[in-house]
C-alpha cells in the first residue's frame, strides 16, 4: 500500500506522457527543454525559480525534481528556503489582495 497518493517513482515516467500523443508530447518537451536552457537567466536561477513555483502550485513531482536539480547546481538549503518564503509571500499577498474585491462587494451590497 502506498503511503501517499503521489508515487515518487512516477516522476521517472514523465517522458512517457508523449506515448498517447507523440506530436503534442514532443512539442511540449521541445518547449520545456528550451525554457531551461541558459539565456538571460542562468540554468541555476531557472532551477531556483522552478523550485519556488513548484511549491506555489504544490506539485510534489516538481518539488522532488527541482530540489534535486537545485542541489546539483549548487543551490544551498538557505537559498531554497528563502525562495520558498518569497513564493509564500507572493501567494499570501495574492490571497489578501483579493480581499479588496470582497470589501468592494460588501460595500456595494450595503448601499
Amino acid at each position: 500500500m502506498q503511503k501517499t497518493y503521489y508515487d515518487p517513482s512516477d516522476l521517472k515516467k514523465f517522458g512517457k506522457i508523449s506515448e498517447w500523443n507523440e506530436e503534442l508530447g514532443s512539442k511540449f518537451f521541445d518547449y520545456y527543454n528550451s525554457v531551461f536552457e541558459e539565456g538571460e537567466l542562468s540554468a541555476r536561477e531557472k532551477s531556483l525559480i522552478a523550485l519556488a513555483v513548484a511549491h506555489t502550485i504544490q506539485c510534489p513531482y516538481c518539488i522532488d525534481a527541482y530540489t534535486g536539480d537545485g542541489l546539483q547546481r549548487g543551490i544551498t538549503k538557505g537559498e531554497m528556503m528563502e525562495a520558498l518564503h518569497v513564493a509564500g509571500a507572493i501567494r499570501g499577498g495574492a490571497t489578501l489582495v483579493h480581499g479588496v474585491q470582497m470589501m468592494n462587494k460588501v460595500n456595494k451590497l450595503e448601499m
